[in-house]
């Protein structure tokens, strides 16, 4: 599948990174089930703000604030059905909007993705790090139409199926999003048990290559895992597929999803002192998951404009 998006890999591709710790230090308390979907119905501007920042410092790719902005987590928390397909919608434009003001300031195009976090995610209780938990094809189909509709309705030039710990559950996505929408091109991030397994523990190298037989994916790839677990993941997916690979890591940070608070590592780490052996291993399109921050993407984005 040959997009505007894809035209553009012929050199590395710079996404943003947490859409959380940034509202965090905005004063945004995420520590709720719906995490960063909580700001969308009375702080709608903090997340245009924060995509606003990622742009300014260099990245070309948004990913909407729907990880967990999924129907049954908004009815849950008191919304009505008709609210929740509302603010996951909000949600889109919002970063849509960003986007065109970006574009009218700059005269740069930059990319939206509509993310489509996995069942772990709404369940909220870290399972999205273990695959944990297991539903049939139609089930993770009814789950994920709600929100996968109203991303489409209002219309994003990626879908990011991401963080995904089970296999069964990205070819079930990946088959509904072909049928809804198959000319938009998809990406699927992995999250990981380690650099040679998804969190279920299928093999990464056949996950690759069962998602690789989608037409719609144009990338393959890992998120919220560790830094020097990208490397050696990238290299095996590049073994695997000729597809491009993506990859936004955490800052080697550890979840307690008891607490849904992260520890962070002793002694600083960048994402861009990775990025070389990153690059070498044949990643595509980079960027930052939870506890990076427009800084992060800031120094990806120096690096990447001495490289060709």
């Amino acid at each position: 599948m040959t997009t505007k998006i894809t035209e553009e890999l012929t050199k590395p591709l710079l996404i943003d990174g947490a859409m959380s710790t940034a509202l965090e230090q905005l004063g945004v308390e995420t520590n709720n089930s719906l995490w960063t979907a909580s700001v969308l119905a009375k702080q709608p501007e903090l997340v245009k703000q924060v995509h606003r920042e990622y742009f300014n410092a260099g990245a070309r790719l948004a990913i909407t604030d729907t990880y967990q902005a999924n129907i049954p987590a908004f009815v849950n928390n008191g919304y009505s059905e008709h609210q929740a397909h509302e603010l996951v919608r909000r949600a889109v434009s919002l970063a849509k909007e960003t986007r065109d003001e970006y574009q009218q300031k700059t005269g740069t195009y930059n990319y939206v993705a509509g993310s489509l976090g996995p069942y772990g995610a709404y369940l909220a209780n870290g399972s999205e790090y273990t695959g944990d938990y297991h539903l049939s094809t139609a089930e993770y189909q009814q789950f994920h139409r709600p929100r996968l509709t109203d991303i489409l309705s209002v219309g994003v030039d990626v879908l990011a199926i991401e963080t995904q710990p089970r296999l069964d559950e990205v070819l079930a996505e990946l088959a509904l999003a072909q049928k809804l929408s198959p000319d938009t091109p998809c990406y699927v991030s992995f999250s990981l048990k380690d650099h040679n397994s998804l969190a279920d523990g299928t093999p990464l190298s056949v996950a690759t290559k069962a998602v690789s037989k989608y037409l719609n994916v144009f990338a393959i790839g890992v998120n919220c895992i560790p830094l020097e677990e990208v490397a050696p993941a990238v290299e095996l997916i590049h073994e695997a597929t000729d597809k491009a690979i993506i990859a936004y890591p955490n800052s080697s940070a550890i979840y307690n999803p008891q607490t849904k608070t992260w520890t962070y590592p002793k002694g600083e780490r960048s994402l861009a002192s990775y990025l070389p052996q990153w690059l070498g291993a044949g990643l595509t399109i980079v960027g930052g998951c939870c506890t990076t921050t427009p800084r992060d993407i800031a120094e990806l984005h120096e690096y990447l404009k001495g490289v060709e």
